[in-house]
């Protein structure tokens, strides 16, 4: 194995400090075994699944009525993370493209970047979502009912993204060379887009809004613009607050012992030599003891004190 695999491997072990991709991943795998937990409650206690999906699911999913959206703001991040455990093949499809862009990304950016991406592109996604519903009539009559879940606008975003960042970075070596992921994320885009009328609309609406999002962050990026400073900054602030290494703000013992003090913590004091006593009464027979510096003053007591 060359070095560059094992360097590969280590920065993408489950256990890597700063693997932001895996954290991502966890969390939604995390969120998906705590709702099929509680449907598995409700089962075990006669309660029909319908109710876990309006007193538990619901609260959590995006809702096209911006009536119910306004009662329950946080869906609008909290539905990026959320697979209904009916359909696994949702969360895994979701994770194995994740994982599949996301540690390419990680690997030419840096650990920095995936995280806000994908919240971009789940708020793109969400928006255009309830927009959708809103203002096509065509979708209006499911206006009441139609909720959105899932990562897939979030992935959508970090594929994007990726393939703006390298289009000919080439995945599946074993197939004629690779697929490079200009191809593959070109496919993903179109088949999005004439499917919207069979299927799902309001899912390929919002997988397109994702995909755009993670177009604009890279483009606005190569401009100078960095839309995921101000998230990192939230996320480094948040996770100081529970880093018992991290140096408490405010004042230091340095400011308090010392520059807030009028007396010096110190005090200079000049060598007493036979040569510089001779300078200081040169200068006094020259212009008068009132010349005489503090120091210079200081100096001569002592001397006539040590008798030199």
């Amino acid at each position: 194995m060359s070095y560059y695999e094992k360097d590969y491997r280590r920065r993408l072990a489950i256990g890597r400090e700063n693997n932001t991709l895996v954290a991502l991943i966890v969390i939604n795998i995390t969120v998906f075994v705590i709702f099929g937990f509680i449907k598995v409650v409700y089962f075990f206690n006669h309660i029909p699944i319908e109710s876990f999906h309006k007193n538990v699911l619901n609260w959590f999913t995006l809702p096209a009525n911006f009536t119910t959206f306004l009662t329950r703001p946080w869906t609008l991040i909290t539905h990026m993370f959320v697979h209904d455990s009916e359909s696994i093949w949702h969360i895994l499809g979701n994770m194995l493209w994740l994982w599949a862009f996301g540690y390419i990304m990680q690997d030419l950016t840096g650990s920095r970047k995936i995280i806000p991406v994908y919240i971009y592109g789940g708020l793109a996604g969400g928006i255009a979502f309830m927009v959708a519903f809103n203002f096509f009539s065509v979708l209006r009559p499911e206006l009441a009912v139609v909720t959105a879940l899932g990562a897939s606008a979030g992935v959508m975003a970090v594929a994007v993204a990726t393939t703006m960042i390298s289009p000919d970075y080439r995945i599946f070596p074993m197939l004629n060379g690779g697929i490079p992921l200009w191809i593959l994320t070109t496919l993903f885009v179109i088949i999005d887009l004439v499917t919207i009328p069979y299927n799902n609309t309001g899912g390929h609406i919002a997988h397109i809004a994702g995909g755009f999002m993670g177009f604009l962050f890279i483009f606005l990026l190569r401009r100078g613009y960095d839309w995921s400073e101000w998230m990192n900054r939230f996320f480094d602030w948040v996770n100081d607050l529970f880093n018992p290494d991290k140096p408490k703000k405010g004042k230091s013992i340095r400011e308090e012992l010392y520059y807030k003090k009028t007396k010096q913590p110190f005090k200079k004091t000049a060598n007493i030599t036979q040569q510089r006593v001779d300078e200081i009464l040169d200068k006094i027979n020259q212009k008068g003891y009132q010349y005489l510096s503090e120091e210079e003053r200081e100096l001569l007591k002592r001397a006539s004190e040590e008798d030199l």
